[in-house]
């Protein structure tokens, strides 16, 4: 039999003294010290599975959430969009009641009467309106466009390749895209060929026919 304390081995069993005080000595050993200070090992955390119901609940939210949010951004636009577009045409309701008035300064400017205070007030006038958006259009010898254009007077001229605006009656306004009155023009054409050639043919078929004796 081997002595607990001895160490030795016997027929390949190794029996060695965990106790902390050395029966012999008394002292507390060194080594079962720092094993009796060592924490035991901690046992492995267990894996939780994902809950699939609670990230299908919170998949589902955010949807619901960024819809939403999809839904108020357009909602917005829209708004903006009506409120522009309610103080645009509040704008053209007023100018289209102050064009005859714009008509009546042209005219007096025309005929050099816009002299003293009428003239500071008009300029205010015109400048205020143009503050607005407002634009006048139609100068002498633009092309004739229907859609910016009303014709009051037609006639033909040689002077011409296209019909054209040869005298402006009235001027346009129109305030961004949107036309307030199309400008009232005279309109010249380029000469009708067709006269001057009937005329040829008659000159012609005349100096053709016989005298009579």
């Amino acid at each position: 039999m081997t002595s607990p304390t001895s160490g030795s081995e016997h027929e390949g069993l190794v029996i060695r003294d965990n106790r902390r005080i050395d029966p012999t000595t008394g002292e507390v050993r060194e080594a079962a010290g720092k094993a009796a200070d060592q924490p035991p090992p901690a046992a492995p955390a267990e894996e939780t599975a994902p809950d699939d119901g609670l990230a299908a609940q919170l998949a589902e939210r955010t949807a619901d959430l960024q819809r939403l949010q999809a839904e108020y951004s357009n909602y917005r636009k829209r708004v903006e969009r009506d409120r522009v577009v309610v103080r645009e045409q509040a704008v053209a309701n007023v100018l289209t009641e102050l064009l005859p008035v714009l008509d009546d300064i042209g005219r007096a400017r025309d005929h050099g009467e816009l002299t003293g205070g009428f003239a500071k007030v008009s300029e205010a006038l015109e400048s205020a309106v143009g503050k607005l958006g407002l634009v006048t259009f139609g100068t002498k010898g633009d092309p004739f466009d229907p859609t910016v254009h009303e014709a009051l007077m037609h006639s033909y001229s040689p002077d011409v390749t296209e019909p054209t605006c040869v005298e402006i009656l009235q001027p346009g306004y129109q305030i961004g895209d949107r036309i307030l009155r199309p400008a009232r023009v005279a309109v010249a054409e380029p000469e009708d060929p067709a006269p001057a050639a009937d005329r040829s043919a008659s000159d012609a078929g005349e100096a053709a026919e016989p005298e009579d004796n």
